[in-house]
């Protein structure tokens, strides 16, 4: 090897060694948002020893020390000396800002847990799916499935009735929900969107749809308990829905929320739900924030984070049964494409102010 080779292989040393200290901490920081630990770290308002942050969050404190070796070396949590010659810790305000459950929509913290979650429900058969090149069923994931519904039900709660559903149509869909409309969300699971506008909306009619019967049986018995009579689920495959006749004409509104990009065939569940719709009415998706030629998303500031996240879960549940297989990065142009493809011909495409990891796609029939 001649120096000057030696000399670029170095910079690709350091970065590899740098993905390896970076990535790393991944786990840790999972733990410490799972335990509670940056919530409890975040009460102290200067830096404490271990004996006290272990007392106050009522774990282990042989554990708590080696994961602040991770956040101390990883630059998440400060360290110091105290007067006694004990080490203090101390997790910074601006890193609590974003760690921590109080943080709200800038929570990152949430987010640490998706890769050690697919890495135990999924590694496996996405590394016999690179041989046999067939898809990953959801029954893999039950864990990771919760915890993304745990994630999506919290940002239902904080913005879909007071904010995205009154940025729809310039406002206009609000009065009419208030009048009383009919409305459906493909991939309900356990339709906590649903319940969000059955009980804003008594006047208009909501029906959820998924293809798993254990999530609609969940979704109706809450429903059940909350008592919401403008309310029904059904266990039905959204890529059928181009020839059910129940259904044809039926909404005025359709909503699909990061459900279209896991879907096996993604154009006939675009197909059905044009079927669904009532002449003039309205269709919103909404789907990842990305762009379709991967070399348009260099530059993604989460871009090598959420081609993980479609390696391990979104691409691979897709490819089932011989399926298209879109991934989560399919990106907008494609969106567009299809979504034309199946018959929506003006389509915008909406940033969300209140959550930057999506678009809106929003079209009428």
């Amino acid at each position: 090897m001649t120096e000057k080779s030696t000399e670029n292989q170095k910079p690709f040393s350091d970065k590899i060694t740098g993905i390896l200290n970076y990535s790393a901490p991944n786990l840790a920081l999972a733990i410490g948002y799972r335990t509670g630990l940056f919530d409890v770290m975040d009460t102290f308002d200067t830096p404490q020893t271990l004996k006290a942050i272990a007392e106050r969050a009522d774990l282990n404190p042989r554990y708590i020390k080696e994961w602040l070796g991770v956040m101390v070396s990883g630059e998440i949590v400060e360290i110091s000396i105290g007067e006694d010659g004990d080490n203090r810790f101390y997790l910074p305000k601006p890193h609590g800002d974003f760690l921590t459950r109080r943080a709200g929509n800038s929570n990152l913290g949430v987010y640490t847990q998706e890769i050690p979650l697919l890495t135990s429900c999924a590694m496996e058969a996405v590394i016999e799916g690179f041989t046999s090149g067939i898809g990953v069923t959801y029954d893999r994931y039950p864990e990771f499935q919760a915890f993304m519904s745990q994630l999506a039900d919290a940002k239902h709660r904080q913005v879909l009735v007071d904010k995205f559903l009154p940025a729809v149509d310039d406002g206009r869909l609000i009065g009419r929900l208030q009048s009383g409309i009919r409305v459906c969300d493909l991939g309900c699971a356990e339709g906590v969107a649903l319940m969000l506008m059955a009980k804003a909306f008594p006047n208009s009619k909501f029906v959820g749809i998924d293809i798993s019967r254990e999530v609609i049986e969940t979704a109706q018995s809450k429903a059940s308990r909350q008592q919401l009579a403008n309310l029904e689920f059904v266990t039905l495959d959204a890529a059928t829905l181009k020839d059910n006749r129940e259904f044809k004409d039926a909404f005025d509104y359709v909503t699909a929320f990061d459900a279209v990009h896991d879907q096996t065939r993604p154009l006939d569940v675009l197909l059905g739900i044009r079927h669904i719709l009532a002449p003039g009415g309205m269709f919103s998706m909404v789907d990842i924030a990305a762009r379709s030629d991967l070399a348009d998303n260099l530059e993604h500031p989460m871009g090598p984070f959420l081609y993980t996240v479609s390696l391990m879960h979104c691409m691979p549940v897709g490819l089932v049964d011989g399926g298209t297989g879109l991934g989560m990065m399919w990106g907008r142009e494609k969106a567009v494409e299809m979504l034309k493809k199946a018959g929506f011909q003006q389509v915008q495409v909406l940033e969300m102010p209140e959550d930057p990891f999506n678009l809106h796609y929003f079209s009428f029939k």
